[in-house]
């Protein structure tokens, strides 16, 4: 899929790595583009971004991948896979009251997949969506994100949403699913208390088309929450996003782009071509 959001994961020098055994693991996939400082990937039809950041940020479950898998067989290969004694297992393959047959790690990179037993249908057909956490500090925010996002989007549907019926947090939401921009995206409010909360571990991309678009985005997202660099802010939640142009490949192939970048917090398209 040609997706307008991309799952951005951040990685200690070896985003290489990562994305080689993921390009392996996950059927239809492969690495599109290769350097020092970004792997550009498609997992499993879904485009992914790994960054080569060093090791100030570690992804943390608040984002994780849920892997919608039609068969028990691909749900097998792919934990086999992924899963190592360098990684963890959060939740064991086992039947549960949401599937008849699912898992929860992390792979030895700190990244979180949630293998799921369903129909890609219910997923409007895409095989991995990102599924934010809300948990630490943001405990209980789901729903009020959720509202944010549906304001922040003009392309935005909601799957429905379910809440929880008993337990400390009755009420929150237990599990939401929602389309922006055609693409797909999970959330739900923890179901116990965590110590975490997102990270710029993992971000989410957003492409836009022109220097409006930019500005749009970029404005709405910190309004309430916070300014970063090179295109980088967070929302009122703690949810990381980039805000780049469709383009940023080829503008920053221009003499003295990358040094302009590095000088801005929201990228400014005509600051880069010169």
């Amino acid at each position: 899929m040609n997706n307008s959001i991309i799952p951005s994961i951040w990685f200690d020098q070896n985003a290489q790595e990562a994305f080689d055994l993921y390009a392996g693991t996950f059927p239809g996939s492969h690495i599109s583009n290769s350097s020092s400082i970004v792997v550009e990937a498609v997992l499993n039809g879904v485009k992914f971004i790994g960054i080569n950041g060093g090791p100030i940020f570690t992804p943390n479950p608040s984002i994780s991948f849920m892997v919608i898998c039609e068969s028990k067989e691909e749900i097998d290969r792919i934990w086999n896979s992924l899963s190592t004694t360098e990684g963890s297992t959060l939740m064991p393959l086992n039947s549960y009251p949401w599937s008849p047959y699912y898992g929860w790690l992390a792979d030895k990179y700190g990244v979180n997949w949630q293998l799921y037993l369903g129909k890609l249908s219910d997923t409007n057909q895409q095989a991995i969506v990102p599924t934010l956490m809300y948990c630490g500090e943001q405990q209980g925010n789901c729903e009020k994100a959720i509202a944010f996002y549906q304001r922040l989007f003009p392309d935005f549907r909601s799957n429905g949403i379910m809440k929880y019926a008993e337990g400390d947090y009755i009420g929150s939401i237990q599990h939401t699913q929602f389309i922006v921009n055609g693409f797909t995206l999970m959330a739900m409010d923890s179901g116990v208390s965590q110590n975490f909360t997102f990270n710029e571990g993992v971000s989410l991309t957003i492409l836009c088309k022109d220097q409006k678009e930019i500005d749009y985005f970029w404005n709405h997202i910190t309004a309430k929450g916070k300014e970063s660099m090179c295109g980088w802010c967070k929302d009122e939640f703690g949810v990381s996003w980039q805000i780049v142009p469709e383009q940023i490949a080829t503008y920053l192939q221009r003499p003295g782009a990358n040094e302009a970048l590095m000088k801005m917090k929201k990228i400014v398209i005509q600051e880069l071509i010169g």
